[in-house]
């Protein structure tokens, strides 16, 4: 994200030029018992470095009570996307909610329904849920890239990591075309930081997706996310997508193919605290 002439991430990260940086998320602590025992594994005997926590999440605040102080930030949720197991707004915002009293199940839905000073409104009570619960937040992402994709959504994702000076999870610069906006530039004019690389894929099981980004590893700080959990009849009844959440949670803490790879791709891994930090001091 540097401009010609200019310190790169890494080199403002205290790191040189040409130093391959990853972070390696986390996603959905909080989403259920068996996510907050994977993602806390991952963190601390595994090869997470950071985490982001869903706070309407009904094992939220299990997840509160388990923190140590690991790297965390708030995954800001206006979608739940499952049939059967549901949550909703933290706030009173009535155009949040779907038919049966959850967060709508698609982005479209949210998107079309939703008012935007609620949107605001829900997600501010999020962090600051986070923060009353004891959780140094360190940066700030959209569950499904809800608040991403459309500009007006971006502007109310932008707003929070300013009023809270925290870096934000940013879709990778080959989006920008797709979604019709500049949002990498409009964080970079706001003084915003954000990872240069960002590793997107469809679905849970991001296995081959992150084996693919440390072979095609890049200079600078790259992102990976997964969606670690360890298996549970909780986790199987809940998620249809069980399996990978599984598979991440082995891939991260049990497999010895990911630290080879990481070696070989001569990466270097940090969390988004170090963000954070370089934010704030700016």
């Amino acid at each position: 994200m540097s401009l010609a002439g200019q310190p790169t991430l890494a080199e403002q990260l205290g790191y040189s030029r040409d130093a391959r940086l990853v972070i390696v998320n986390c996603d959905d602590l909080g989403s259920s018992r068996a996510a907050n025992v994977g993602v806390y594994d991952a963190l601390r005997n595994g090869l997470g470095t950071s985490a982001s926590l869903m706070v309407p999440c009904p094992w939220a605040r299990d997840a509160a009570a388990q923190y140590r102080g690991e790297d965390i930030g708030v995954h800001l949720t206006l979608n739940s996307e499952w049939e059967t197991y549901r949550w909703a707004p933290i706030t009173y915002c009535p155009s949040l909610l779907d038919g049966d009293g959850g967060f709508p199940r698609t982005i479209e839905d949210t998107w079309d329904h939703a008012d935007l000073e609620e949107v605001g409104r829900e997600l501010r009570a999020q962090i600051e849920r986070a923060i009353l619960w004891g959780f140094d937040v360190s940066h700030l992402d959209s569950h499904m890239g809800t608040l991403q994709r459309r500009a007006d959504f971006f502007g109310a994702y932008l707003e929070l990591a300013l009023d809270f000076a925290l870096p934000l999870r940013m879709g990778p610069a080959g989006g920008e075309r797709s979604v019709g906006f500049p949002y990498r530039d409009l964080a970079r004019a706001e003084g915003i930081v954000y990872p240069d690389h960002f590793v997107l894929y469809r679905g849970v099981g991001a296995r081959k997706h992150v084996e693919r980004a440390l072979f095609e590893l890049q200079p600078g700080v790259t992102e990976v996310y997964l969606h670690p959990a360890v298996d549970a009849d909780e986790l199987r009844a809940s998620h249809p997508d069980w399996a990978g959440r599984v598979e991440d949670h082995a891939f991260l803490c049990q497999d010895p193919s990911l630290p080879d790879l990481l070696e070989r791709a001569g990466a270097t891994l940090i969390g988004y605290r170090e963000l954070r930090d370089l934010q704030r001091a700016a």
